[in-house]
């Protein structure tokens, strides 16, 4: 897989089983009530009960980019995401998402961004969303601007991500695909906010800022919660 460390390393194939190694080494803490740069989450649609879910299986129309389903099942490993900066905006590890923040969701497994385009989506016609790029690197469709009612991006807090390039919100609104993966639901974007469009952060690993003197680049102290 093509994850990332903390120190830019690639993650091993285990990414949950390395986390817990962590937390029994006491690499980890629990704090926190809001997300930050350099976490890894898992996000829930609120309206179908599914999380984000991505994994190296094409589309077999439209882009033929990796696709991105929602998945019930909680304990699975290809519905983590890392919260990033863009390209043109660096966000520091433990830094809070603050609302009306541009960011790239990075699937953890694979390396590629959460993308999307004016492709139609396969099983509902609305607009296709992928997973797109090498080692987390992509282009400007990766870019989405968190939507939320406060000044950050709350974990108990539901929140909407718009994609920057075409102003349309990340959503579910329930149909499923067959074989190979059968029971997942298409994920998709649609113009217009609604309940399908509702997100919360769920079980992860959440950064908190650096206690090192000012200056200093070390943000080597988060905190999890699974």
């Amino acid at each position: 897989m093509h994850g990332y460390g903390k120190s830019g390393e690639a993650m091993p194939e285990d990414p949950l089983g390395f986390l817990l190694q962590l937390i029994i080494l006491g690499r980890f803490n629990w704090d926190g009530s809001f997300v930050t740069c350099g976490s890894v989450v898992k996000l829930l649609n609120l309206k179908h009960n599914v999380r984000l879910h991505s994994h190296d299986v094409r589309y077999g129309s439209g882009s033929g980019q990796q696709s991105v389903t929602g998945v019930v099942a909680v304990e699975d490993s290809n519905s983590y995401w890392s919260v990033r900066g863009t390209s043109d905006a660096f966000c520091h590890r433990g830094t809070p998402v603050k609302c009306g923040q541009t960011i790239r969701l990075t699937h953890v497994n694979t390396g590629r961004n959460l993308h999307s385009h004016y492709f139609t989506s396969p099983l509902s016609s609305n607009q296709e969303v992928s997973a797109f790029g090498e080692e987390g690197e992509g282009d400007h469709l990766d870019e989405w601007t968190v939507q939320c009612g406060g000044s950050v991006w709350k974990r108990e807090e539901a929140v909407r991500f718009r994609h920057k390039a075409t102003d349309a919100l990340l959503s579910v609104t329930g149909e499923q695909y067959g074989r190979p993966i059968h029971g997942q639901r298409e994920v998709h974007a649609m113009s217009s906010p609604s309940q399908h469009s509702l997100w919360k952060a769920m079980e992860g690993i959440f950064m908190k800022p650096s206690e090192s003197p000012a200056g200093s680049r070390d943000y080597s102290h988060p905190h999890t919660e699974f």
